[in-house]
């Protein structure tokens, strides 16, 4: 029995060792290949001096260089560390300080930016290429650089046993954070064996599945991709970046590689229904439409079950500190044509629960009463690497258990229940995070690199409601006196200091914002004017 995420890859190998495990535009790895190149790779970052619970990054582009980095790390005993390679290589070495990465996997075409990362300031000592490819371009401050070919010297075999359990960590992955500064959600393996187990019977994954892997690894949403997949024998058909912004390629895709269970966010899924010509492709493989990260506009998802019938539609729930939590499954009711609110988020996952808590710390128990979920069980996250003051926010003793303490982990979003009480609504979140592409956002850290320009005396950050994507950023700067800055300034600014999701889509001065009686920034009435 597995308990162990490389353990996934080691039983199906052992299952189906000539199976395609992983596919990449038209290059495939069998189980048997993926499970040998993967113990190389952990006996090369033995060499590199890795143990277990040392954090070890991975900087690659969507490959098949990102599942070999992740299995190989796993079974060295490390903690894999995803960085975003096309966020500002500023906000990366932040990470790799935060959580002490010393020892990276990487690509040779990722070397070069290296340097930066030193620059500005990193523990990083040894990088380990994930692939064929030149070196000549590697940092000068690395101590050590292990090459591909070195890579493949290694012994294929597995490993002796290691001393890592269930309850050590297996990944952190990085959200955006209120101070301005990301921060690292640790994630056990327990935790997530959690999810994997749920998904597993819930949606019942089998070997002849085809799956697409759209999410990045610092997105949550790749867990299922990867793990519920291989644990299955199935296989993982990697997804092209570019194609999230080529809706007509990225469904000739789900065609031509027979896909049958897809995980998407609605953004993307809304794109496909708009420009993808969904109606002159063949989607009669597909039986599994899973969306996730943020509200999908019912008026795109009802034309979407109208183009793709035959598949099962869930919504799923949950922030990066609990993975999903609550599901549900879209009904024929849900879909009709006077209906505009969206879908619930539904109920609670298997060996999960979700409560939600009203301003008088009560629980909700009937329908309109609003509260803010929580949720408890072994799915919850460990906290926040090296920030127990912010652990301790958000990670809390959960009152309504009286027999022994526990932790429980507020989401900070506010729901109700439907008029069976059955089902949770999401009604929108507690503080000033959003979300915009499925991917979740802190307006305080874009906030905060606004205010990092010399040349900016205020700022503030709203979000505009989209239908498409969830919520556009739009910024309101007041210019220190003697600064001329434009919008362009603003933009280049923000984009060397945080993600493109992140960087505002447009930026109007003001001579003053407005206040209210306390002084504040009055959000609301900015909001009114952004609207």
């Amino acid at each position: 029995m597995a308990y162990l995420l490389q353990q996934l890859l080691t039983e199906s190998a052992a299952r189906r060792p000539e199976a395609e495990a992983a596919r990449f535009q038209g290059e495939g790895l069998t189980y048997g290949q993926l499970d040998r190149l993967t113990n190389q790779v952990a006996r090369a970052l033995w060499s590199a001096g890795v143990q277990r619970g040392d954090r070890v990054g991975i900087y690659v582009h969507k490959s098949l260089a990102a599942i070999i980095s992740v299995f190989g790390i796993l079974k060295a005993g490390g903690v894999y560390v995803p960085l975003d390679p096309s966020a500002p290589t500023a906000r990366l070495a932040y990470i790799t300080r935060n959580c002490d990465v010393q020892v990276l996997l990487t690509s040779s075409e990722k070397l070069a930016s290296l340097q930066d990362f030193f620059e500005a300031g990193t523990p990083l000592a040894t990088a380990v290429l994930a692939g064929a490819g030149a070196a000549e371009a590697a940092a000068p401050a690395l101590a050590r650089l292990i090459t591909w070919e070195e890579v493949c010297a290694q012994d294929d075999r597995p490993l002796p046993p290691g001393p890592t359990i269930e309850t050590d960590l297996a990944y952190i992955l990085y959200t955006s954070g209120s101070t301005g500064e990301p921060k690292g959600v640790m994630i056990s393996h327990r935790t997530i064996f959690t999810f994997i187990n749920w998904c597993a019977e819930t949606f019942q994954i089998s070997s002849a599945d085809r799956v697409t892997g759209h999410a990045p690894l610092h997105f949550d949403l790749s867990t299922f991709d990867m793990y519920v997949t291989i644990q299955a024998g199935g296989t993982v058909v990697l997804v092209p970046e570019k194609l999230s912004v080529i809706p007509v390629q990225l469904a000739q895709l789900l065609q031509d590689e027979r896909i049958t269970v897809t995980y998407l966010v609605p953004s993307i899924l809304s794109l496909m229904v708009q420009y993808g010509r969904l109606e002159t492709h063949d989607f009669s493989f597909l039986r599994l439409v899973l969306f996730a990260g943020e509200v999908f506009p019912i008026k795109y998802l009802r034309r979407l079950v109208a183009a793709v019938p035959q598949a099962d539609y869930y919504n799923l729930y949950g922030p990066t500190e609990t993975n999903v939590c609550t599901y549900y499954k879209v009904q024929p009711h849900d879909l009709a044509p006077e209906r505009t609110q969206p879908v619930p988020i539904g109920v609670a996952c298997a060996n999960m629960e979700v409560f939600a808590v009203d301003d008088q710390e009560q629980r909700v128990t009937r329908p309109g009463q609003e509260g803010e979920l929580w949720v408890r069980g072994s799915c919850v996250a460990q906290g926040y690497w090296g920030d127990p003051e912010k652990t301790a926010r958000n990670f809390v003793h959960n009152s309504f258990q009286q027999h022994f303490d526990e932790v429980a982990y507020r989401t900070g979003d506010i729901v109700t229940l439907d008029e069976d009480r059955t089902n949770w609504l999401y009604i929108g979140r507690r503080d000033h995070m959003v979300k915009s592409r499925g991917y979740r956002i802190e307006l305080g850290e874009i906030e905060a690199a606004l205010y990092s320009h010399s040349g900016v005396k205020e700022a503030a950050v709203i979000a505009v409601p989209d239908e498409l994507i969830g919520s556009r950023l739009r910024a309101f700067v007041v210019a220190s006196n003697g600064h001329d800055l434009t919008e362009k300034d603003i933009i280049v600014h923000c984009g060397r200091q945080l993600p493109r999701y992140m960087v505002p889509e447009s930026v109007e001065f003001r001579s003053e914002l407005p206040k209210t009686s306390t002084g504040k920034i009055d959000r609301p009435l900015l909001a009114q004017s952004a609207s």
